[in-house]
């Protein structure tokens, strides 16, 4: 999923998905067509591409995954684009107009001049999917959970109170499932099961978190520590002009990491002697607890990082 190709694309295709039909650009013939979303289509469409193209989609919830099983499956490398960063980019253009057709020509035009930085996509291994799916329903779970608990707790919730007991009990019933099967699922896997174990080895890191890691974060060992903090979100970024310099902010990244790191963090800065010691000496130092707090939850994925970059380079 991080691979960089060193050859130039010879033509760019960008592909607008939707849920039944995707509109497509080509950038060497110049065409945009529409081709149904389904399997046999888009193997069809992708049997005609050029050799050497580059296939830039968006992600969209996964209305993108047969086209991405089609394009790999044909030879062609695909990247499939941040939805921010193509919408700030049709908005460099000064494009105020929106169209299926205008999303595509603007896909296939980001690929053009970014292709030298874009990841290539990779699939995942079946129980990568897999388990990426059973930990995203338990986390969506688990946030509809939360807001049933709140309203129940809120003042004038008695007329439906007994609504939100019954939710609440399906809720935790369901979680609890999704949890063995996950349990299940990484044990039967030795890869899994071998990386659930290291990263188990850390401090503040448990099986939830473990396996969130797992499903989120494929690309963990295999990146430097800068590369991993960024994609992690928990990157400083500078903020300076002329001789302003500004507080450094962390942003961006993918915001399921956060969220369990965070709790990791809290963890590991009561519990683990070294973290525990850093946490103090930043706040001694003047950071905000929030900030030297942050700074555990990045050396936490950097150490995760490093262990099983090691395991990899070991087998």
């Amino acid at each position: 999923m991080t691979d960089l190709t060193t050859d130039a694309p010879t033509c760019f295709v960008g592909c607008d998905v939707g849920k039944k039909t995707i509109t497509i650009f080509d950038s060497a013939t110049g065409r945009t067509v529409d081709v149904a979303n389904t399997k046999a289509a888009l193997r069809a469409f992708a049997a005609n591409l050029a050799s050497g193209c580059l296939v830039i989609c968006e992600a969209t919830g996964g209305y993108e995954a047969l086209l991405l099983d089609a394009v790999i499956s044909a030879g062609h490398a695909v990247h499939r684009a941040d939805a921010r960063k193509v919408k700030a980019f049709i908005r460099s253009l000064g494009t105020l107009a929106k169209t299926d057709a205008i999303d595509a020509r603007a896909l296939a035009r980001y690929g053009h001049e970014r292709h030298d930085r874009l990841t290539r996509w990779q699939p995942r291994e079946q129980d990568r999917e897999t388990l990426h799916t059973l930990v995203a329903t338990r986390s969506d779970l688990v946030r509809d959970r939360t807001a049933c608990t709140n309203r129940l707790s809120a003042p004038g919730a008695s007329p439906v109170a007994k609504e939100l007991r019954g939710l609440v009990k399906s809720y935790d019933k369901a979680i609890s499932q999704l949890e063995a099967r996950i349990a299940e699922l990484i044990q039967s896997s030795n890869s899994l099961a071998s990386t659930s174990d290291i990263l188990k080895s850390i401090s503040g890191i448990g099986d939830t978190t473990a396996a969130a890691l797992i499903a989120y974060m494929p690309e963990l060992g295999m990146l430097g520590r800068k590369q991993i903090a960024s994609l992690a979100g928990l990157a400083p970024h500078p903020r300076q002009s002329g001789s302003s310099i500004g507080y450094r902010h962390t942003r961006g990244g993918r915001p399921e990491i956060k969220r369990v790191l965070f709790m990791a963090a809290l963890s590991a800065v009561r519990h683990d002697h070294n973290l525990k010691a850093f946490y103090i000496r930043l706040k001694a130092n003047g950071k905000k607890p929030i900030v030297a707090l942050v700074a555990a939850m990045r050396k936490l994925i950097t150490i995760a990082n490093a262990r099983l970059r090691d395991h990899l380079a070991f087998n």
